[in-house]
């Protein structure tokens, strides 16, 4: 059984505008609680005990949270810890990109999920990753919009390829961003170059991964929801407020 989870959270998160000027995406409220409290709750729900969050911008004001956080759970086996990204790899001008959290927690011996802290999925789909086998996965999602996402093209249940924002039609499973991986993962971070936008990419690495046939998909089920920009804040609170189990995944943009 997997245990450990990584969540990427040393971004700012622009997107969100004004918001983010004196604090990460990923304590913004919604509904009286920061962001990251529920993407935590949903790992914790789903048997993920073992909980490292990659910090960067801002990351104070994260580790406040966290002892706050941590104060009120009731499980005292649950482990959360942090990782400075900039301590690490030094700052973003230097080294930044969707694959450098993964440089930060290279010393994992055991399989992991992997997600970014500005998304979250159902404790159903979480569990879902839980495949304690030799491969690593992605997970997927049907979208009526995949241009805009990166679309994975599958191969008898194995990942192929990723096409990032496809212009020609190529299919419509995306990637959701949801990832379990094996420690092969760290062998294929140093052969990556920077992507055409400066960054080390997290989906250069899963391609690697997936050349050797070591990727395999898995749909989501539930939902995908992604707080990225101010308009997600009324959505979420929506959703949580109406207390469903279930979103359009479609509608996510």
């Amino acid at each position: 059984m997997i245990t450990k989870a990584v969540v990427a959270a040393a971004g700012q998160g622009t997107r969100m505008l004004h918001l983010t000027h004196n604090k990460p995406k990923h304590l913004i409220k919604v509904q009286e609680r920061p962001f990251l409290s529920y993407v935590l709750d949903n790992l914790l729900a789903a048997g993920y005990k073992d909980i490292i969050l990659v910090v960067g911008y801002k990351e104070d004001l994260i580790k406040n949270f966290l002892k706050e956080y941590k104060s009120c759970l009731k499980d005292s086996s649950c482990k959360i810890d942090i990782v400075s990204q900039f301590e690490t790899l030094g700052p973003k001008e230097k080294e930044y990109g969707t694959a450098c959290p993964l440089k930060c927690v290279r010393d994992i011996k055991e399989q992991f999920i992997f997600l970014c802290g500005d998304n979250l999925y159902s404790v159903k789909d979480l569990k879902a990753m839980n495949i304690d086998d030799d491969y690593s996965y992605v997970a997927g999602l049907e979208h009526k919009n995949p241009e805009k996402y990166g679309v994975l093209i599958t191969d008898n249940g194995f990942l192929k390829e990723i096409i990032e924002k496809p212009k020609v039609f190529s299919g419509n499973l995306i990637n959701a961003g949801l990832y379990k991986f094996t420690p092969d993962v760290f062998d294929k971070i140093s052969q990556i170059k920077k992507s055409p936008r400066g960054e080390y990419e997290i989906t250069d690495v899963i391609s690697l991964l997936a050349k050797d046939k070591k990727v395999k998909v898995i749909k989501i089920e539930d939902f995908w929801l992604d707080f990225g920009n101010p308009g997600d804040i009324i959505k979420l609170s929506r959703f949580l407020k109406n207390g469903n189990s279930k979103i359009n995944a479609q509608n996510n943009s």
